[in-house]
């Protein structure tokens, strides 16, 4: 048994620490990850149905976890997307994990936060390729859906506002907290490897921070893809040029989050770098100015990998079944 100036000592530990950890992270331009924080745990549930839930979708098969699989890092693992009728999507799929940090959503920043976000893929014809009418139609079609929606929002018509709602709800608990990196910027300083902790001295005087920093790593700003090199690609996506009309805002896009980056290959908007080795070279000639030795990009990637937090975990969802009103998927044609 703990003496009483045994526990004292143990607490004056604790707080040692903590205050420790504290000041290291205040220190450094990457914070830790927070667990999620406030949510509606009611909208969170339902959101995570509709998440599943393929019948969102023209052809009753594609969910938003088709290219946002929580499975593989929040993301699909593919170059680009494949959408209805199996169209190859214009751009490499982002991850869901840790968006609600993002400074708006999409590569090209048209959608101001993750409501906003969840409506499009729905009724993109080359995603989803719905309707928000179709949606809502077949929604309401369930009897199970409408009891839930009443129940969490208070109102007896299913809306897209709601629906939008709700998803983004569950995706504000998609974050991974605890990664190794994490532990270490609270103050475990056994938490890195060496390896580690020279990649992220290098990562850090190299100059990657400038735009990858913050609790995700990222996400927080647009930056113009090849600042000193010019960027090659095929892909034809503008970025923000897109979006603005504005000359200057071409081939600017969304910084990515660096968080669980091991997972979530290949790289880059137009999913060009099939591994991170590959990633870390491209990004420090074409953004720095810098070739990184072999045994430094090995160094920054050790580091990367060690920004893989704990991922996201519950019970699937069990779906409502559907009735002989609801309108039929139509996957082919």
């Amino acid at each position: 048994m703990k003496t009483k100036a045994t526990f004292v000592r143990s607490l004056l530990a604790v707080a040692v620490t903590g205050v420790f950890g504290s000041a290291l992270a205040a220190d450094e331009p990457i914070q830790p990850i927070r667990p999620v924080q406030q949510v509606n745990l009611a909208q969170v549930e339902l959101g995570k149905k509709l998440y599943f839930d393929p019948r969102l979708s023209k052809s009753g098969f594609i969910s938003c976890n088709s290219c946002h699989n929580l499975s593989t890092g929040g993301t699909d693992n593919l170059k680009t997307s494949i959408g209805h009728n199996w169209q190859q999507g214009p751009i490499n799929a982002p991850t869901v994990l840790n968006s609600s940090l993002n400074v708006a959503q999409f590569w090209d920043g048209r959608a101001v936060d993750l409501k906003a976000q969840a409506g499009g893929p729905i009724a993109n014809p080359g995603e989803m390729a719905a309707s928000h009418t179709l949606a809502v139609e077949v929604l309401s079609s369930i009897p199970e859906y409408v009891i839930e929606f009443k129940q969490v929002f208070g109102q007896d018509k299913v809306t897209i506002d709601e629906v939008t709602q709700a998803i983004a709800e569950f995706e504000k608990t998609l974050v991974t907290p605890n990664s190794r990196f994490d532990k270490w910027l609270l103050g475990d300083k056994d938490a890195l490897t060496a390896t580690e902790l020279a990649g992220y001295n290098l990562f850090k005087t190299s100059g990657c921070v400038a735009c990858h920093n913050g609790s995700a790593v990222g996400g927080n700003s647009f930056q113009k893809m090849g600042v000193v090199t010019p960027y090659k690609t095929t892909n034809t996506a503008e970025g923000m040029a897109g979006v603005t009309g504005k000359d200057a805002d071409r081939f600017k896009f969304k910084v990515p989050t660096l968080r669980n980056v091991e997972m979530t290959y290949p790289y880059f908007h137009d999913g060009a770098a099939q591994t991170l080795t590959e990633a870390v070279d491209i990004m420090g000639r074409l953004q720095l100015g810098k070739k990184f030795t072999a045994e430094e990009n090995a160094k920054i990637v050790a580091f990367l990998k060690a920004l893989t937090g704990d991922q996201p975990s519950f019970l699937m969802p069990i779906l409502p079944p559907s009735t002989d009103k609801t309108p039929p998927p139509k996957p082919f044609g």
